[in-house]
This record gives structure tokens, sequence and C-alpha cells, in this order.
């Protein structure tokens, strides 16, 4: 008998994205199972009683939350196609610009499209640095890692899709 992988996910959510792409990407099979968080499932709550949402990766009965960490735990589990360098400065780097991407870029953009006014432009100026950031990071490179897709373009790679939805929805445009 296989193993058992279920990934429990909305259709819209960018953090399981992250999910998806890396089980492709190692060539795991799995099974989706879609979450209505206007309804959440005594299953979710199950496996995940402390946030109660998803990403949720089932591997063999055992759950894991948050989508860094089970990025971190598929590369473990999964050797073909390293997702994190083998360097340990290289790795502790991809981690920290996976945190920088979900501490300070997404939650930059966000303020954006919840404030209004002074504090909408004070929010737009903290995003377009942090976006300076990233953008110097991934100079002369073709991903994050170099020359392969790795743990950091998949933390970071909802971002695009994110922005341009915002954009639409509030008329204001944050990447040319």
């Amino acid at each position: 008998m296989g193993e058992e992988v279920k990934l429990f996910r909305t259709w819209s959510s960018p953090f399981a994205l992250r999910i998806v792409w890396a089980l492709k990407i190692k060539g795991i099979e799995y099974e989706t199972v879609f979450e209505d968080l206007s309804n959440k499932s005594p299953l979710l709550l199950q496996y995940n009683p402390v946030h109660k949402k998803v990403p949720i990766l089932v591997h063999n009965g055992r759950p894991i939350a948050e989508s860094l960490v089970i990025l971190e735990y598929i590369d473990e589990t999964w050797k073909q196609a390293p997702l994190l360098p083998k360097d340990p400065y290289e790795r502790a780097m991809a981690r920290f610009w996976a945190k920088f991407g979900d501490d300070k870029v997404l939650t930059s953009i966000w303020s954006v499209f919840i404030k209004q006014g002074k504090e909408q432009e004070e929010a737009l100026v903290a995003t377009m640095e942090n976006l300076k950031f990233l953008e110097e990071e991934m100079k002369g490179k073709k991903f994050f890692g170099g020359e392969r897709i790795g743990y950091v373009d998949l933390a970071l790679g909802c971002l695009a899709n994110l922005i341009s939805i915002f954009e639409e929805i509030v008329g204001l445009i944050i990447v040319d």
C-alpha cells in the first residue's frame, strides 16, 4: 500500500498553492480536500485546532499545518528535486527571504488595500521598499535560488497573482 498524502485547501488560498506547486515539482501524488472556510469540516478543526485554517498536509494520517512549515516537511520527506539549498547558510537565507515575504511584503501589500488616505500612502511606500529588497535579491538570477525553482520562489510565487487581483479591485497600481 502506498503513502497517503492529502492536501486540505480552498480553491483561492495562495498559501495552499505553495503546497500544490511543491508536490508537483516533487512528483508526489496526493488527494485534494477542498474546504469551505465559512463551514469548516470536523477534520480541518481536528487537524489544525490552533489556527483552524488551510493549508493542511496530511501524510500517512499525520497533519502538518502552516504553508512554510509544510514546504520544509515536503522537502525533507521527499528528497527528489530539492527546494532548499544544501549549504546551511544558503538554507538560512532562503528561510529569511520566505519569512520576509510573509511578515513584511504580504502585510505591507495588504495594508495598501485596506487603508485609505495618508495611511495608504505610507503603506504603499513600505510596499515599494519591500519589493525593492526582493528585486535586489533576484538580480542576475533566473530564480531566487539560482537556476531552479526553490523554496523562496514557492513562498513568494503567489505575490504576482495577489498583487494583480488587489490592483484590479482597488484600482491602484503597485507593479508596472
